[in-house]
């Protein structure tokens, strides 16, 4: 199979889809593999790491994407990489399509076959694909909220585990899940005051008696979220509807009752945001002010720690990588219903509901394709 990787162009996106062991692996299977020139730089690897390891380095970036049965990339195609896809082509990413119609209705013109990392499960009902990033995220989450509450970034000057004779930061995480618990764990680590708020007492449980009760354990509700809102110093977003668009648990009305300075941090900013006043931003310029409250709502965050991510993120596409390009998408989805939950688009028609629903639009059964 032609499998090409594409050099990430979103804003301050240095991730990578492929490793050079990833090209290793797959060209000792038989198959071609074309990286773009310079596809590796920002996570460390080198043009020359990837030929050592067999692929063919490619510069003109048309011809990269013309060649593709299989591309594999790291963040949603932008614009211009859209325009490039092409029917018969494969495309296997993160998608988050229930925030962008536009991305939706140009992957369905496409007619190409669009798999997204994201909304693939296993067995015990996880995200697999999601889940590492999601660790990323839910780590840098805290250190991004602790430096956009120092005074100079627009926050209040609270310093998170506080010092001797001062109080910590309270921090709140809302949701419970793999972003969630890292954020808590990350706050609980550097000595901030951490609530987690979760509607699954189950979950709830679990982090009790994880973390042996250090952290706060709430049942999410609305009056349990305003009063987070009073008197956290730092709100950390981390909902998930898998494949759908984010909750939008705090409306802007709210942020009166927010302490001035204090900083709301949006991790499902890639699935539309949970804070009404969310709107995505760029490592470039990471945050803004609404009525005094300081919002971070980068929409690829682990592409800031390049190489961690795209190893943590590559150890867990590499099995998966390796099924398609050895069966192809039909025969390889059909064998693993778990990972037939990926298929988002195809031939023209959107295949996962969540993603139909949010856009009105008819949804194809992907039982009807795959036999």
């Amino acid at each position: 199979m032609q499998i090409v990787v594409p050099k990430e162009i979103k804003n301050h996106e240095y991730r990578v889809a492929l490793t050079p062991t990833g090209v290793r692996e797959l060209v000792g299977r038989g198959h071609q593999v074309t990286v773009q020139a310079g596809a590796g730089e920002g996570a460390g690897f080198t043009d020359a790491d990837y030929a050592s390891a067999g692929a063919v380095l490619e510069a003109d970036v048309a011809r990269v994407w013309s060649g593709a049965e299989l591309i594999l990339k790291v963040k949603e195609p932008q614009a211009e990489e859209v325009a490039r896809l092409t029917s018969g082509q494969t495309l296997f990413t993160y998608l988050h399509l229930a925030a962008e119609e536009t991305l939706t209705r140009g992957l369905m013109e496409s007619g190409a076959t669009c798999i997204a990392y994201e909304t693939i499960t296993d067995r015990q009902g996880g995200l697999p694909l999601l889940a590492p990033m999601s660790t990323v995220a839910g780590r840098m989450a805290v250190q991004a909220g602790a430096h956009s509450l120092e005074k100079a970034q627009g926050g209040a000057g609270v310093l998170l585990p506080g010092v001797p004779g001062v109080p910590p930061a309270k921090v709140t995480v809302i949701g419970g899940g793999v972003v969630g618990e890292n954020a808590a764990r990350m706050a609980l680590g550097l000595g901030a005051d951490v609530t987690v708020l979760d509607r699954s007492i189950p979950r709830l449980e679990t982090l009790d008696d994880r973390y042996l009760g250090r952290m706060k354990t709430v049942f999410s509700t609305a009056d349990a979220i305003e009063e987070a809102v009073r008197d956290s110093d730092l709100i950390i977003g981390a909902v998930l509807i898998p494949g759908a668009a984010a909750p939008k648990l705090i409306t802007r009305a709210m942020l009166a009752d927010m302490k001035p300075g204090s900083v709301l941090v949006d991790v499902a900013i890639d699935q539309g945001g949970c804070f009404e006043t969310s709107k995505p931003t760029t490592h470039a310029e990471p945050t803004y002010l609404v009525d005094g409250i300081v919002h971070y709502c980068v929409a690829n965050m682990p592409g800031a720690v390049a190489r961690t991510s795209t190893l943590a993120l590559t150890n867990a596409t590499m099995p998966f990588v390796i099924t398609l390009a050895d069966k192809g998408w039909k025969q390889a989805l059909a064998a693993d219903p778990h990972f037939a939950a990926g298929l988002n688009v195809h031939g023209g028609k959107v295949t996962y509901p969540a993603v139909a629903d949010a856009f009105g639009l008819d949804c194809l059964d992907p039982a009807s394709l795959l036999g």
